[in-house]
């Protein structure tokens, strides 16, 4: 099996849409890619006929296996990117909460009320931006193990499209 760069996935691109389109042009490509690959494989089927030739035999073996290594390299690598996350996160929420009791002792400790309205004011605000980051973080993470998902059944069928389209 191939062993993947597992990247940090809660640093990713700040854009999830980025991300996104990523893996949509990406599965658009090996499904063209795949579309290629079962055309070319059918017809060798329909040639060989009731009795294939020993390199038809192998190609027809070839496939299968394929199908299944990839599979195995993409649950493998989603699984890696996915503790991967597990990590990150309760990181992400850690910080989240001391950031949160840092301000939750300003506003006990404000000694005006104007004091305490401007403190209140900064933890709702540091509350929801950091809320708001952990979602587009947690978005893009997501696009980032389907990414990791994909790229070992991409590469395979882009692979075979090339070398089936020499053929």
């Amino acid at each position: 099996m191939k062993s993947y760069r597992v990247r940090n996935a809660l640093a990713a691109s700040p854009i999830p849409l980025n991300d996104w389109t990523d893996l949509l042009f990406k599965t658009g490509e090996m499904m063209n890619a795949s579309a290629q690959v079962i055309g070319h494989r059918t017809a060798q089927m329909a040639l060989a006929g009731p009795a294939p030739s020993q390199r038809d035999r192998h190609e027809f073996t070839l496939m299968g296996q394929e199908k299944m290594e990839a599979a195995a390299e993409s649950v493998h690598a989603m699984a890696i990117r996915i503790m991967s996350l597990h990590q990150e996160a309760a990181s992400l929420a850690i910080q989240h909460m001391l950031d949160g009791a840092v301000n939750l002792a300003a506003v006990a400790s404000s000694s005006t009320l104007h004091q305490s309205g401007r403190r209140q004011s900064k933890l709702a605000h540091d509350t929801i931006r950091n809320s708001a980051e952990a979602v587009s973080q947690f978005n893009t993470s997501l696009a980032n193990i389907a990414q990791t998902g994909l790229h070992p059944i991409h590469a395979r069928a882009t692979a075979n499209a090339k070398r089936l389209n020499k053929l």
